[in-house]
């Protein structure tokens, strides 16, 4: 219910984050702080046993204290400790309350620009506001909104930073036109570039290189397949940030490779002399600054110089000597990741790592750890680094993201971003897949912890990543007491015995009593009652000396004791792991006290949600919630970290299909913003032919713009890794010609045409030889009867003719006589 009171809090001061009109907000506020805690049942401020005003303001930011001299005095000294609310109540006049509240206000802010370069370059506002001052009560949460702006035709300055050992010399060969090519790319991009160039081997020490004297002049001695090099070199700056690219060019034709013995090189050295030493690289205060550092091999870090006996850490600071080589080479150990960080951080200075494919995951996870750093593919003969450079720098420019720098520690800072979609999102700093002229926001809550020394001022201020503009915030905290200036040293109101200050007496040693009335020692029987909680209880609650009406509670080795019954104590709260509060809140009587960001009873479920958020930037890949800062899938089928894995899931193949089509073949929605690579990270397998008998395999289907048929399979290995495997290109069926489809119709039709005239003539063939048979059995049959009837009896004829008539007929009849 503590926890309800805070974000209710929170909630009231956003409806005027910049004004001082808070009032009503405030009504509303004290109405339904009252409310909360007496559902609850525990008044919260008095339960805390403040003798102090000060006291009072610490234990929770709803309490008020009562100075009003004649307040309370049948009670005891924690009475005057409640919610400003029940002290009206209870008869504290109101200019006797004292409860100050946190504020801000705008001490800066100029709008926002839209364009960069030009006649208003040196007046590019792209954070607002720039400057704010907030006062703060502990525990008294209270948000302020920044909004950011990448403009349009911002400045660039681009220091190329190449590793120059032996297994470079391919790549030396294609960069040396490298500076008018990439002008000419750059400034479809931007109207004002400059370019810069520097070169690094190695530490020119044994064991990192080649120390004999026969290599000294020339450490490719004797090796046949390069036997000329230049002696080996630390860092070499060889060209200041100019507009003439014509000089890079001159530059680059110039050098030639070196070697050194092992296989990392000490680029990180020349990263951090290329970010410090500003005024020789001539980095502009008012540009981006984008370092590319194109390598083929590892770096060495921290500690490896101790293999050489540089035992000095690295200081950070500039060492180019007149020559602009890098002097301190063999005398400091290589920096470190977090140095590295803070020297770009602190310079506004982007990183972009151009390696070969084989070191790729190595430097991806090094951008994890150095803020504003990319990291892309480089050929092996960096013919591919023009569009390298111009796809970081498109990549660059598509993020927002919000750093702190001198971020006081006793103050709690949580973020929700407001990207181009209008959706908050709870515990982001940054938004991605901007465009240029995008306006993002967020709004940022700061909580402070606890009070400083008396007088304390501190400050911290907000940067986008790689950004020169700021957002400088002033903190002054509420913690003083207004009626401590009336403050009485040896007060008759205390008998003399005391100081009067807020209507209290601070007695002095051996006194004791609400007016410094009793000596400590003094016992009196017949007030016991009113050390006891109720009646029946213990006097003190067993944890403590009843002394002139009021306890004086024992020490205890595992913390403090303290209450009007010495009731309460800041040692029983739950704890988890063995933490009390689990280190994220503070127990006060029996009660976790969490920190911003943080709940539950024992305050180690986090609020954060930064951890939950997928590649597409929903929480749980729109497939479960996000508790204590971890993924619970809800989805059946789902698991990973964001349960952004789930082959059985309906939107599978939709999801994968767009990573098909942007790695493969360049298309689909992913293509356009330049997502693809952030969104798409499984491995991809082309094959000829597609198998879909592998167990916990899904095929997927779906039919390309140009009516094709694309196939591929989605499955996840043992290891966890996703894979996906496709047809090299889409099933395409095959127009047919039409004089073939001519020829195949009007032969079907000669061909049935001959079919039925063949089943004609067999019918009648088959209908004509049944009749002949039959004619012929009648035939048979007629002979028979002729031949054997005895009651035909052949006719006589009356004239000779009919006689001759009749011989005739029947020789004809019977075939003839022989």
């Amino acid at each position: 219910m503590l926890n309800g009171g805070l974000i209710l809090q929170g909630i009231m001061w956003k409806l005027c984050p910049f004004t001082g009109t808070r009032h009503p907000a405030l009504l509303v506020y004290m109405v339904l702080e009252m409310f909360i805690h007496s559902v609850n049942g525990l008044n919260v401020c008095m339960s805390g046993s403040a003798s102090s005003c000060e006291e009072c303001f610490l234990i929770h930011p709803s309490c008020a204290w009562c100075a009003q001299e004649d307040f309370g005095q049948a009670r005891t000294l924690t009475a005057r400790c409640d919610f400003s609310q029940n002290l009206l109540k209870r008869g504290c006049d109101a200019p006797f309350i004292e409860n100050p509240r946190s504020g801000s206000s705008l001490l800066l802010s100029k709008p926002l620009s839209s364009k960069g370069s030009g006649v208003t370059q040196y007046d590019v506002i792209q954070i607002y506001p720039q400057k704010i001052s907030l006062s703060l009560r502990p525990g008294d949460q209270i948000s302020f909104e920044v909004q950011v702006r990448p403009v349009e035709d911002y400045p660039v300055d681009l220091y190329y930073l190449m590793d120059l050992s032996l297994s470079m010399k391919d790549d030396l060969d294609t960069i040396r036109n490298l500076g008018t090519k990439l002008a000419e790319e750059m400034r479809k991009l931007t109207s004002n570039f400059r370019l810069g160039f520097g070169s690094f081997v190695d530490k020119n020490i044994s064991p990192f290189s080649y120390t004999a004297p026969k290599y000294q002049d020339n450490p490719c001695n004797g090796y046949k397949l390069f036997p000329n090099c230049v002696p080996t070199f630390g860092f070499r700056h060889l060209l200041s940030l100019t507009d003439k690219v014509d000089r890079f060019n001159e530059e680059v034709q110039k050098q030639m490779v070196s070697r050194n013995r092992d296989a990392p090189e000490g680029g990180f050295d020349a990263i951090l002399q290329a970010a410090v030493c500003k005024e020789k690289i001539g980095w502009r205060k008012e540009a981006y600054h984008l370092l590319v550092f194109a390598t083929d091999d590892v770096p060495h870090l921290a500690l490896d110089g101790k293999l050489g006996g540089l035992v000095h850490p690295h200081d950070g600071q500039c060492h180019l000597n007149d020559k602009n080589e890098y002097s301190a080479s063999t005398k400091m150990d290589y920096p470190s990741l977090a140095l590295l960080g803070e020297k770009l951080a602190e310079n506004n200075i982007f990183l972009i790592f151009a390696v070969t494919k084989r070191h790729y995951v190595l430097y991806k996870n090094l951008t994890a750890l150095i803020p504003g750093t990319t990291v892309e593919i480089l050929d092996q003969d960096s013919k591919n680094i023009i569009q390298l450079i111009v796809n970081a720098y498109n990549n660059i420019r598509s993020k927002v993201e919000l750093s702190v720098w001198d971020h006081p520690e006793d103050l709690s800072l949580a973020f929700t971003a407001t990207c181009q979609d209008g959706q908050p999102l709870t515990g982001l700093r940054k938004c991605a897949d901007l465009k240029i002229g995008d306006t993002v926001s967020f709004n940022i809550t700061v909580d402070a912890r606890g009070c400083p020394p008396k007088g304390t001022k501190k400050s911290f201020s907000i940067r986008p990543v790689g950004f020169k503009d700021r957002l400088e915030v002033s903190v002054d905290y509420r913690c003083d007491c207004s009626c401590t200036y009336h403050t009485d040293p040896n007060s008759s109101r205390c008998n003399s015995a005391g100081t009067y200050s807020c209507g209290t007496c601070r007695c002095e040693p051996g006194y004791l009593g609400a007016r410094c009335e009793c000596q400590e020692g003094e016992v009196d029987y017949q007030h016991l009652s009113a050390c006891r909680e109720a009646e029946g209880k213990q006097v003190c609650s067993g944890r403590g000396e009843c002394s002139c009406n009021q306890c004086l509670c024992y020490e205890s080795e595992f913390g403090k004791i303290y209450g009007t019954f010495c009731e309460c104590d800041d040692f029983s709260c739950a704890r988890h792991k063995g933490t009390l509060c689990s280190g994220h809140g503070e127990c006060h009587c029996g009660e976790c006290k969490c920190h911003a960001g943080y709940i539950g009873d024992n305050c180690n479920c986090s609020t954060e949600t930064a951890s939950c958020v997928s590649d597409d930037g929903k929480i749980c890949s729109g497939r479960g919630s996000c508790v204590c800062g971890r993924c619970q899938c809800a989805e059946p089928g789902a698991f990973g970290d964001t349960c952004e894995k789930c082959p059985t899931c309906p939107d599978a193949c939709g999801t994968k299909r767009e990573c098909i089509e942007c790695r493969l073949f360049n298309t689909g929605r992913l293509a356009d913003n330049q997502t693809c690579q952030r969104m798409c990270k499984d491995e991809i397998m082309t094959v000829e032919t597609l198998k879909t008998d592998a167990p916990n395999t899904v095929q997927c289907v779906y039919k390309t713009e140009n009516d094709c048929v694309m196939k591929f399979t989605y499955s996840e290995h043992a290891n966890g890794q996703s894979v996906l495997t496709a047809l090299k290109e889409p099933e395409c069926a095959v127009a047919p010609n039409a004089m073939t489809v001519l020829l195949a119709v009007v032969g079907s039709i000669l061909l049935m045409g001959i079919v039925l005239l063949a089943l004609w003539k067999l019918v009648i063939t088959v209908h004509d030889r049944r009749e002949f048979s039959r004619f012929q059995s009648a035939r048979s049959r007629a002979r028979y009867e002729m031949a054997s009837n005895p009651v035909y009896k052949q006719s006589i004829p009356s004239h000779p003719m009919e006689t001759v008539f009749h011989m005739h007929s029947s020789k004809s009849c019977n075939g003839g006589v022989h």
